[in-house]
């Protein structure tokens, strides 16, 4: 057979080498049949215990889960268990089956294609890829309904050659063969924040998702590299493609062993310049995982995590106080002492919340983020109280996003002095000075910066809106993609500004978006003046080691030259001189515990 790629997104990096073990596709294609009125509740009851056998399915699986587990995995599966729980999917198809008289199965797949119809209207590409998580518990159902399962790759030995190839795989699934410890795995759907690659990270397993046809391209037993850094599957690969990806696989070996060294060093550049290495994390068990990693905090606590699969648009349907309380507290707890940067509710229009609700016609500049949070008072004073909570316990920040007029400033901290007295008024403890923060991702914000400056105690640039809302591109959409450009001369105007004007007013700014972890911009970045840095957790020994290896003396003048580039041409020749700049080179030797000293 002829060897052939396979391109999608990459989101998990490393290489891997083996066969393909081939998952049973999606079971959504079912038969749809009309039932007479007398099997009604028959049918209705052979839903319910469907529904009730999946319950036990997870709960078994959640009992059983090994104490070495990545906490990721065990969330998902209560994200699972919520979304089973939720009456859009365990009441709705019944309902369906009483008025429409269809089948269970038919049901069933009726009302997920719809949830899922609603969830491609969300413009925010986190809460979007949820879909995949009602996708994943009604095949569950449906597998349980139609007698089908997925057969698990073999275990042992056996397993370390293994590729599973996938139309999807559920945190779940992944859970009941984790103990095969894989290869990696391919998947058609899926995107950089979908629990299948969250999960991916967090084990350190190679990953490309989003290949669309892999699971009917690709055969059972292909031989098959995983290149996990540029999301490429290559299928029956030539013996010479095989021998160079066999060595690249072992000096990644190599070099991730030397990076583990660097846990405990603190990352300062050769010329003395100490920099705050901190991580974004999804969900309040992700804390512990940053803290191993060695994050020195958590930069970006995205507390949608808690407000999703909920129906509904109303007040009680959004999470509690308490529930929101215990999310907060769990992470400020496991950072023992480290600072937590939770930002308050990121979504908005972009996404009905309920079924009636009209989506904007351009949600990305709707009513989302702060807008949202201040046309729903009573939701957002919630949150704050239970944030406040939250911060008896351990240092925490507290981020806003979205925010561009000085109106929206006041209005935020006016609403955050009333959740206090509220606090007060109940006695209740809460840290009186808790620090707030604005999101730089409007260019407005980043032109009108002394705003923030003057009213706000610290700023995190969001570089992903930042720059999609620059160039007037959704990043997600794969027509205008290619537009996506974080060296054009106007997102590095506005980066260099933002870095530059916070900290001549002595006013803390960070970098939590996708560049903070990306090692192709570190250099441009601390050349900027940046000090803090935000990322995923699995990204921060590489970032670390790139910061050892960095001279501040060197980058800055380089920067300014990449600054001054207008063309296209220039500053890539600039970005490459940036790349090329040798520094005494450190990598967790001798030198590295001599400067600890």
């Amino acid at each position: 057979m002829a060897s052939f790629s396979l391109h999608g997104i990459a989101v998990s990096q490393g290489i891997a080498i083996g066969r393909a073990h081939l998952m049973a596709p999606a079971a959504l294609d079912v038969k749809h049949y009309l039932i007479a009125p007398d099997q009604v509740e028959a049918e209705i009851e052979r839903l319910r215990s469907a529904v009730k056998a999946v319950h036990q399915e997870l709960h078994i699986i959640r009992s059983e889960l090994p104490k070495d587990a990545p906490p990721e995995l065990g969330a998902f599966i209560d994200v699972h268990s919520l979304i089973l729980s939720d009456p859009m999917l365990a009441e709705v198809p019944q309902d369906i089956i009483r008025h429409r008289y269809y089948n269970a199965e038919w049901a069933l797949v009726t009302q997920i294609e719809e949830l899922s119809a609603q969830f491609d209207e969300i413009e925010d590409p986190y809460l979007r890829e949820r879909k995949a998580d009602i996708q994943q518990v009604g095949e569950r159902i449906l597998k349980i309904l139609t007698g089908s399962a997925s057969p698990l790759p073999p275990t042992g030995e056996a397993a370390a050659n293994i590729i599973v190839v996938a139309h999807d795989i559920s945190p779940a699934d992944m859970l009941q063969f984790r103990e095969s410890a894989f290869a990696g795995f391919v998947t058609d759907l899926g995107g950089p924040n979908s629990h299948t690659a969250i999960v991916a990270r967090s084990l350190a397993i190679p990953a490309a998702v989003g290949m669309h046809n892999a699971s009917v391209l690709v055969k059972h037993d292909d031989v098959l590299i995983i290149d996990g850094d540029a999301g490429v599957v290559i299928v029956d690969p030539s013996p010479l493609v095989l021998a160079q990806y066999r060595a690249r696989q072992e000096r990644l070996l190599r070099e991730r062993k030397k990076l583990s060294r660097l846990k405990k060093t603190p990352a300062i550049t050769q010329d003395g310049e100490p920099i705050t290495l901190l991580a974004n994390i999804e969900l309040p068990n992700d804390a512990a995982n940053a803290f191993e990693a060695g994050a020195m905090g958590i930069g970006l606590f995205r507390s949608e995590f808690l407000f999703m699969g909920r129906a509904g648009h109303h007040l009680e349907k959004f999470p509690s106080e308490d529930e929101q309380f215990e999310s907060y507290k769990q992470a400020v707890i496991a950072m023992k002492g480290r600072v937590v940067t939770i930002r308050t509710l990121d979504v908005g229009a972009d996404k009905p919340l309920d079924e009636d609700e009209e989506t904007a016609l351009n949600p990305a500049l709707g009513l989302r983020a702060i807008r949202y949070c201040l046309s729903e008072p009573q939701m957002f004073l919630t949150q704050l109280r239970a944030i406040l909570r939250a911060s008896a316990y351990g240092p925490i920040k507290l981020l806003v996003p979205m925010m561009a007029h000085a109106f929206e400033i006041d209005q935020t901290l006016t609403m955050i002095e009333q959740a206090k007295q509220q606090l007060r008024e109940r006695k209740q403890k809460f840290d009186e000075d808790i620090p707030v923060g604005a999101m730089i991702e409007i260019p407005a914000a980043a032109l009108a910066l002394p705003l923030f400056i003057k009213r706000l105690d610290f700023l995190s640039i969001g570089t992903n809106d930042l720059i999609q809302y620059t160039l007037a591109i959704d990043r997600v959409d794969h027509e205008v993609a290619h537009l996506y450009d974080p060296l054009h001369p106007a997102v590095l105007f506005l980066l260099s500004t933002v870095i530059s004007q916070g900290r001549k007013a002595g006013i803390p700014v960070s970098v939590c978006g996708e560049m903070a972890g990306d090692l192709k911009w570190t250099r441009l970045l601390l050349g900027m003046g940046l000090l803090e840095f935000s990322m995923h957790p699995s990204q921060i020994l590489s970032v670390k080691n790139e910061i050892l290896n960095s001279d501040l003396r060197l980058l800055e003048p380089q920067v300014k030259k990449v600054l001054r580039a207008t063309e296209p041409a220039a500053i890539s020749a600039a970005m490459a001189q940036l790349q090329a700049l040798q520094a005494e080179p450190v990598v967790a030797d001798v030198k590295v515990a001599a400067r600890r000293r």
